[in-house]
């Protein structure tokens, strides 16, 4: 069978791609943005990748086009498969119809902390001897690649509530059908897709009309808008968790210890932060809910190192550390700097990329500049496309905010005036004109 995927290079449907290669499809695909970590590993799977959108590049005998959910009207590829009357899908229902609909699905749906926590709970099953499949939005350094097919029943996903398809508005975890559902968190965010909370709630709900009564959902009672969702209705198990409520059915103190029942555990992780252990306490419910021991999961957690983009040291040089983050919500942004801070002998420097389409909008303005206050240090490029005005953040913000004229100006700057001890975060959810390497190599020489 043969696939062709367009907008392949995403987190999730280069994942899509991959598992289609798995089950031998003939697969290739175009994307406007190829770059790595995504694009080197399609190339070593062997998929053909094709830069931007051609429709001369359409393969004439493929059986199924894969339409990512960055796909828009105007397309000349779409608007040629239209013309053509060929057939199409969206990723999530190829999905489902060709690797899910028999497994035992663990899916991880919230605002924050899918990526780390269903790579946690794949490598539970996986160091508990298990072969799992998964599907992760980024790249977990305890695997060599971002998904897999597995040999055994379980299927771990990352559930996003994005939409499917320019022709299918439902989020994507509707399509999945899990039978262990965790939900971390749940905040206002894809302001280009939700009207408001309310909308988002809606289609949590609608997530959890989808499981079975057998199933599990996993629920942070922390979170009053998840608590809202279950009081719409739950026709499935439930079980919560919780840092506050020593009642909860799993409570994690402040020292990083799960209780449950009688029982306690000491949990220790590679990486700090109250929110990375929250996510290892989530995975560990849904991974017993698996048939792994608590004990066990404990252990794995012990030997887990990591998600690529999480708090992901790149580069120390000099006694200047240089830390890759996916963090673009203000939520997020505010966790991964209070999980960093006093980390280093030095100052916590913040470069700050704002390119998500809800952060364009204006929507998070004002929660931007309180969640930065962690950080003793902000540098921030200033950006056209912004439907808002930057030096906001300046303002509202209760820390040092410099907004730089690009991404030039911030490595100067850095080269320049850093020094041993200093930790610098980038945090952003795109490639950021290559800073990365770029300041590193500004920092060697």
């Amino acid at each position: 069978m043969k696939v062709y995927i367009l907008g392949i290079c995403g987190t999730f449907m280069a994942g899509i791609a991959q598992l289609a290669r798995e089950l031998e499809y003939d697969v290739a695909g175009s994307d406007a943005n190829v770059y790595p970590p995504m694009s080197t590993q399609l190339e070593q799977a062997g998929i053909e990748l094709h830069h931007g959108f051609d429709a001369g590049r359409l393969p004439g005998d493929c059986d199924m086009f894969i339409i990512g959910n960055s796909i828009t009207r105007g397309n000349p590829q779409f608007e040629a498969i239209l013309e053509r009357g060929l057939r199409y899908t969206s990723g999530p229902q190829w999905l489902y119809e060709a690797v899910l609909q028999q497994r035992w699905v663990l899916a991880v749906a919230g605002t924050h902390g899918k990526t780390t926590a269903s790579s946690m709970l794949a490598w539970i099953l996986e160091d508990a001897g298990l072969d799992p499949g998964y599907l992760i939005g980024g790249i977990c350094q305890n695997f060599s690649q971002s998904a897999r097919l597995g040999s055994d029943p379980f299927f771990v996903i990352e559930a996003d509530e994005y939409d499917s398809a320019l022709f299918d508005k439902r989020s994507k975890f509707i399509h999945y059908h899990p039978r262990t559902l965790i939900l971390n968190n749940l905040e206002y965010d894809h302001a280009d897709i939700f009207e408001d909370l309310a909308a988002i709630k809606r289609q949590f709900h609608h997530l959890v009309r989808t499981l079975p009564a057998s199933a599990l959902v996993i629920v942070n009672q922390d979170d009053e808008a998840l608590r809202e969702v279950m009081e719409m209705g739950c026709w499935s198990q439930q079980t919560n968790f919780s840092v506050v409520d020593r009642n909860a059915d799993f409570f994690l103190d402040a020292q990083s210890r799960l209780h449950h029942g009688d029982n306690s555990y000491r949990l220790r992780l590679s990486q700090s932060g109250q929110f990375n252990a929250l996510n290892a306490g989530a995975a560990i419910i849904a991974a017993h809910h698996a048939g792994v021991a608590i004990e066990t999961s404990l252990e794995s957690m012990r030997k887990f190192v990591g998600v690529k983009r999480r708090q992901e040291v790149i580069a120390q040089i000099n006694g200047v550390t240089i830390v890759d983050d996916f963090a673009h919500h203000p939520t997020a942004i505010a966790l991964t700097l209070d999980a960093l801070k006093g980390s280093t002998a030095g100052r916590l420097i913040a470069v700050l990329d704002i390119r998500s389409n809800t952060m364009k909008m204006g929507v998070h303005g004002t929660g931007l500049g309180r969640s930065l206050a962690a950080a003793d240090l902000v540098l921030v490029c200033e950006n056209p496309d912004l439907d808002w005005d930057i030096a906001e953040i300046a303002e509202s913000a209760a820390t040092i905010v410099e907004i730089k004229t690009d991404s030039q100006q911030v490595i100067d700057y850095l080269s320049q005036n850093c020094e041993p001890g200093d930790q610098v975060v980038i945090m952003s959810n795109g490639g950021f004109e290559n800073i990365h390497r770029r300041l590193i190599e500004a920092l060697q020489n």
